[in-house]
């Protein structure tokens, strides 16, 4: 099976401040049971692509719903 990274960014990002739409989305990722860690510009996950997969969709959802304007996702398969 094909682990994948997702890099993240949920906007307005303000650093330090990540406000209820960033958090939101971090806790979406979390309760997919995926280790979230953030950074300056951004959060990463590391997962299979069976278990990123859905929890990307449930990260949008919840980031829109409390305000997100933009979320940036990028998805790098990394083969065996």
């Amino acid at each position: 099976m094909s682990e994948c990274t997702v890099s993240f960014t949920i906007e307005p990002f303000n650093e330090n401040d990540p406000g209820q739409h960033v958090m939101s989305g971090i806790r979406a990722m979390e309760s997919s049971g995926l280790t979230v860690s953030m950074g300056p510009f951004g959060s990463t996950v590391v997962g299979s692509v069976h278990e990123v997969s859905p929890a990307i969709g449930a990260m949008v959802t919840a980031a829109v719903h409390d305000g997100a304007d933009r979320v940036l996702v990028e998805v790098e398969i990394d083969q065996p």
